[in-house]
């Protein structure tokens, strides 16, 4: 079944208020809570879109794939791509339990990924 996944952008980009950020944004109060509360079943194109782009990401980070035990595609197909691991990952906890030395490490790599250099 494929679902959204809003909390899991949300923690991505730091938003700790959901339902703030999406005010702020020009989304109503009803849609807001909707999205925080991740009751939403279906997005209308205009609203994904504006969603994409103040969270800075494509309509894949935002979406899911559970496969069902019925299910048998093999490995390659493209549903793959938005199948989420079914462990969660605490970057927050994980990035302070890193030394100060190697978060440096990191942050240049970061940086070189995203094209910023020093």
């Amino acid at each position: 079944m494929i679902k959204y996944s809003f909390d899991r952008i949300f923690k991505a980009r730091g938003i700790a208020r959901p339902f703030s950020f999406l005010k702020k944004h020009g989304f109503s109060d009803n849609f807001a809570s909707r999205l925080k509360n991740n009751r939403v079943s279906r997005l209308n194109l205009h609203h994904l879109e504006k969603l994409c782009l103040v969270l800075r990401c494509t309509p894949n980070d935002i979406m899911e794939w559970k496969p069902s035990d019925t299910t048998g595609i093999d490995a390659e197909h493209p549903l793959n791509l938005i199948k989420r691991p079914d462990q969660k990952v605490d970057m927050v906890k994980t990035i302070n339990s890193i030394p100060l030395g190697q978060l440096e490490e990191i942050e240049k790599l970061i940086n070189e990924r995203i094209g910023k250099g020093e």
